[in-house]
């Protein structure tokens, strides 16, 4: 059965305003909660960019049974593996074994900032690589002597190990990427944009690498009855539509961009919903076409909490009974 998990974005509310959409989504009856991990965020003006995992923590304190997972974090600049290792193994403690390492290869607005040069993909495949090896065994229980390309540990070891065996979850946009799950990953995380393309470009390449790999699929949706409210539930996400998205480190450069195209142009970019049958529309092939074992419902609103109860209410029982 697909779980279904509401997307907490940190680059859109404060973490306490995250802390308490988390409460509401449990209430609501999802079985889970995914977070996005960034040092900046999209747009200067409104937005945030609180600390994913100190979020996290107070998360695990305020809820019971909902699953936490990173959607995802970058183990490979601004935090070497094993500090990832350490944080999700403290993550995993507090919530009781309820959380879920996404990983993923990074972008240059997280990493520029601080001083890191995003390299090419191979460079970048390579360090992921390399990243998993270390936080596969210190979560293991290992005494870790590790001398690779890019990361070394001496007789590293998790004194706070996990509780439980803690899944990590590769993010993948590409074939080259979600064949990489042979490895040894627990599952494969897609944006599905395009339903077809997210099949043909990630889910089947990992299929293929590794038969029993689990699928996590997120989508981003827009909810609002009129372009007016569209455009001010997006505000703080408008950033990830402009041009020089994938190289800008600065907000305010992505906020100017973005508010120079016409907003219409803007909006056409996202799955755009105003009910509770689009909703369900939405989300349905992520587990009727896709297979997915999670699915993330990335949403904007004017009014998260809701957006959360009815959902909770209309379109949750709908889409679990599709299992």
């Amino acid at each position: 059965m697909a779980a279904i998990y509401w997307f907490c974005s940190d680059e859109q509310y404060q973490p306490e305003e995250i802390v308490e959409h988390a409460i509401a989504a449990e209430k609501a009856g999802f079985d889970g909660i995914m977070i996005s991990e960034h040092f900046h965020p999209w747009v200067a003006d409104k937005s945030a960019s609180g600390f994913a995992f100190t979020t996290l923590g107070a998360i695990a304190a305020k809820t019971k049974k909902i699953n936490l997972m990173t959607a995802v974090t970058t183990p490979l600049f601004r935090f070497h593996p094993a500090i990832i290792a350490q944080a999700a193994a403290t993550v995993d403690r507090l919530s009781g074994g309820r959380f879920e390492l996404g990983i993923g290869t990074g972008e240059n607005i997280n990493e520029g900032p601080l001083g890191f040069r995003l390299p090419p993909y191979k460079e970048r495949q390579e360090r992921i690589a390399e990243a998993y090896q270390i936080i596969s065994r210190l979560i293991a229980g290992e005494k870790l002597d590790f001398a690779g390309k890019y990361y070394q540990t001496k007789a590293a070891k998790l004194y706070s190990p996990p509780v439980h065996k803690v899944p990590i979850i590769l993010a993948a946009g590409g074939p080259q990427t979600a064949a990489t799950v042979m490895q040894g990953y627990d599952g494969v995380m897609v944006s599905a944009k395009n339903i077809t393309e997210s099949w043909e470009n990630v889910i089947k390449p990992a299929k293929e690498a590794k038969q029993d790999i689990s699928v996590v699929a997120v989508r981003w949706s827009l909810y609002a009855a009129t372009e007016e409210e569209a455009w001010q539930a997006i505000q703080s996400q408008r950033g990830l539509r402009a041009p020089s998205r994938g190289e800008a480190i600065d907000p305010e450069v992505l906020q100017a961009e973005v508010d120079a195209m016409p907003h219409s142009e803007t909006l056409a970019r996202y799955e755009l919903v105003a009910n509770n049958e689009d909703y369900f529309n939405t989300y349905a092939p992520l587990i009727g076409q896709l297979k997915a074992s999670v699915v993330g419902i990335q949403t904007a609103s004017v009014d998260p909490f809701a957006t959360i109860k009815m959902l909770g209410q209309e379109v949750l029982p709908r889409l679990r009974k599709l299992n």
